[in-house]
């Protein structure tokens, strides 16, 4: 047996994982939620010339649909485009059937913004990054 560490996986390799821990899912999840394929999407919000002035990008799977990012411009920034997206996303996961939204945001981020759109924290890791905390939210759909 070799253990390889790699930053370039192969995209076969990475399928055998992911059809590997379905099969493993299968004895413990109902079909539809085992097997469904991740809905990847992103959120933008750009000005008349085209130009992003923020996003989101997420992904979802099983009925909860990640936050994995979500970026303003400085100048945009205050003005209600955050809760545009959010609304947006929230939207779009809500017409796929996922019944739950959750992200992940710093110390220094945007966790009051979050909990003013309904939110609720359910976790926390301490200096993760260090120096810091990281906050786990959710929010039913």
């Amino acid at each position: 047996m070799n253990i390889i560490v790699t930053t370039s996986p192969d995209k076969d390799d990475l399928a055998t994982l992911s059809v590997g821990i379905g099969q493993f899912n299968q004895d413990f999840l109902p079909d539809n939620v085992g097997f469904e394929k991740d809905t990847k999407f992103a959120v933008f919000a750009k000005d008349n010339k085209g130009n992003v002035l923020g996003g989101i990008r997420a992904n979802a799977f099983w009925n909860y649909c990640i936050i994995e990012l979500l970026w303003l411009s400085e100048d945009s920034r205050g003005l209600g485009v955050g809760s545009q997206l959010i609304n947006a996303a929230e939207s779009f996961a809500k017409e796929k059937g996922f019944e739950y939204m959750r992200t992940e945001t710093l110390s220094f981020q945007a966790k009051p913004f979050y909990e003013k759109l309904g939110f609720k924290q359910f976790g926390e890791l301490a200096d993760y990054p260090k120096g810091h905390t990281t906050y786990c939210l959710v929010k039913a759909l």
